[in-house]
């Protein structure tokens, strides 16, 4: 018998379905069939009926289930092994993100680390873009995902994966009670911005300056989650990522002006140098994942 025939019989046992589990195990229906056939024949056991709820295990299927899981993991920690002998990635990797993990594709990230190299597992600390470089810049964290609009930043390793766009948004009954707002009308109000060195606030800077005056800051956000409810609240206009920005929308909590836009980029960050082992593993996972 082959390890992939005993993850073709885990998965059918867990999922109940030749369809779900061949999703499982990334191969067709027909192939998930017929290698439970071929275990079955060497094996001389029925291991599951076929009734109306689905795939059921027999009393066998449910004996041998616990062997082929002990089987299969007794191969993963050979394989663990293995690497570890030949000095593959392994450890925790400390990873700096923005808020929100579905728009970094964090998910898919994970799921190929986990696949790839299981022994290496991420510390995540979420917050702006600016405060994250510095950590990274001061050694804190050993890399990052932020927003930046700079080509290169000193001391640090720079790639881009993405454009993001910046929209204006207004809190709803603003934008309900004033419909034609000009530019020249969103300057006049009280602005929710962010700190000097954060790349939302050298946007900001320029929207003001597009209109011939200078943003002085009233109230000022540290996140882009308080920036929302800031701005969902009334306390006045705000930037956000357009992601962001319409998720809030379509839950009513704010508008978003449709006189500008602009953008950022999303950045993988790390020092410069040679990197380790497992960050490297944590670095071709984000770029094939943003590929």
């Amino acid at each position: 018998m082959e390890l992939y025939q005993l993850k073709t019989f885990v998965a059918i046992a867990r999922e109940g379905s030749l369809t779900r589990a061949a999703e499982r195990v990334f191969t067709s229906a027909p192939a998930v069939s017929a290698q439970l056939k071929a275990l079955e024949d060497e094996l001389g056991v029925k291991l599951f009926e076929r009734t109306p709820r689905g795939m059921v295990a027999t009393e066998a299927g449910q004996t041998l289930l616990e062997e082929a899981e002990r089987t299969l993991a007794s191969a993963m920690r050979m394989r663990s092994a293995a690497e570890q002998i030949r000095g593959a990635a392994q450890g925790v990797v400390r990873f700096g993100t923005v808020v929100d993990p579905v728009a970094l594709r964090l998910g898919e990230v994970l799921v190929k680390l986990a696949e790839r190299h299981p022994q290496v597992s991420l510390q995540l600390q979420q917050g702006l873009s600016h405060q994250t470089l510095a950590a990274v810049q001061r050694g804190e964290l050993d890399c990052a995902l932020a927003l930046n609009d700079a080509e290169a930043i000193e001391g640090l390793a720079l790639h881009r994966l993405g454009v993001v766009d910046l929209v204006v948004t207004l809190p709803a009954a603003l934008a309900e009670a004033r419909p034609a707002l000009k530019l020249e009308d969103l300057t006049e109000l009280s602005w929710v911005g962010t700190p000097n060195s954060c790349v939302m606030r050298k946007h900001l800077d320029s929207l003001f300056a597009s209109a011939g005056r200078e943003y002085r800051p009233s109230r000022t956000a540290d996140s882009e989650g308080a920036i929302r409810s800031m701005v969902a609240s009334g306390l006045g206009p705000g930037l956000l990522r357009l992601d962001q920005a319409e998720q809030g929308e379509r839950n009513g909590e704010l508008k978003i002006w449709p006189g500008w836009r602009s953008h950022t980029w999303l950045c993988w960050v790390e020092p410069e140098g040679r990197r380790a082992p497992a960050v490297e593993a944590v670095r071709a996972a984000v770029l094939e994942t943003w590929a």
